[in-house]
């Protein structure tokens, strides 16, 4: 399996995120993306190549371009304004106030972001930028039919970016742009699985009105966890995207049984979608040893996903998403890969 991978990656590098009331070093961080890589090598998965350069418009094509411009001049209006620290912001049009674009960099942090753990630094925009690129060359590669899987090693993560938010250290979509640059270049449908342990609220935004891409995400209840008010058993999507969006929400300590169920309900749906491709946004957040996180998958059950996913039998494009066990998040995210591999 060939492994997309961009080095930009580690050009974002938060200094510190808003968690559990504390500013807290995050836990994002370019290490993540960098093991993996290690972990492909050593077990000789494939290649690792560098992505090809699309330009903005494919991201355009899921983010709102106000949008998309913002991010792109963030960083320097917010050191014109604060000096050289990671941009946060501090306040949210929340019901009862208006949702009028302010001028004001820190009004535009809040308008277009959902939380304060996801910082712009310096280094943001080449590095998502980045991240986009390798999702859309992994998506190329199996538009093109010439590969069964393919690995975009995206770094920062995006599921949680939505048309026009950013957060839960996520700005650009990646699955959703994959998935989109699919249907660009012929499929008629397209299946994102999502396996990392919070809800893909951004990637249900992007779809939900939609009937060319099925979401299916399997993830910690949202009355439990973040992001708290998206990722419903009842969202099941909208106008021409009813019955196109299917939550699997489970509770805190969800072991490996309750949660291969949800994988199987997940699998049945999709094979009845007859789709042509389906992007796996792969978080390994799961893992029972996750810092931020309350599953209780073990390292030798990320293999048998893989091997579950590879008798869907259709072309695969896995997108790298959440794990934040540094130590184990090569393994376990390399584990899903063997397993496909070897399915």
């Amino acid at each position: 399996m060939r492994t997309i991978f961009s080095p930009d990656h580690a050009l974002h590098h938060g200094r510190s995120e808003l968690i559990d009331g504390q500013l807290q070093p995050c836990f994002e961080k370019p290490e993540r993306a960098e093991l993996v890589r290690a972990r492909v090598e050593a077990v000789g998965l494939g290649p690792v190549e560098a992505p090809v350069e699309f330009g903005l418009e494919p991201i355009r094509r899921v983010h709102a371009p106000d949008y998309v411009a913002f991010l792109e001049t963030a960083w320097d209006e917010w050191v014109k304004v604060h000096g050289n620290y990671d941009a946060l912001p501090l306040v949210w049009p929340t019901p009862g106030l208006r949702r009028v674009l302010p001028d004001a960099i820190d009004g535009k942090l809040g308008y277009y972001s959902i939380d304060a753990g996801t910082p712009i630094t310096g280094g943001t925009w080449r590095a998502i930028r980045a991240g986009a690129n390798v999702a859309l060359t992994g998506a190329a590669a199996i538009a093109r039919g010439s590969e069964r899987a393919i690995f975009s090693l995206c770094r920062p993560p995006g599921h949680h970016a939505g048309s026009n938010f950013f957060g839960g250290y996520c700005y650009f979509n990646n699955a959703a742009i994959a998935a989109q640059h699919l249907l660009d270049q012929g499929a008629n449908r397209v299946a994102i699985l999502d396996v990392d342990y919070h809800h893909g609220n951004g990637t249900q935004e992007i779809f939900y009105n939609r009937a060319d891409v099925l979401v299916l995400n399997i993830h910690a209840d949202p009355k439990q966890e973040y992001p708290y008010f998206l990722g419903h058993a009842d969202e099941a999507g909208a106008g021409a995207g009813e019955g196109f969006n299917v939550n699997y929400p489970l509770p805190w300590g969800t072991a490996w049984p309750s949660w291969n169920e949800a994988l199987e309900a997940a699998c049945a749906r999709l094979v009845a979608y007859r789709p042509n491709a389906v992007v796996v946004s792969l978080g390994v957040d799961t893992f029972a040893k996750d810092p931020i996180s309350h599953f209780r998958l073990e390292t030798d059950h990320f293999p048998l996903i893989g091997r579950r996913i590879a008798r869907l039998d259709l072309p695969t494009h896995f997108v790298m998403e959440g794990g934040y066990a540094v130590e184990e998040i090569g393994v376990n995210a390399v584990g899903v890969l063997e397993g496909f591999e070897q399915g």
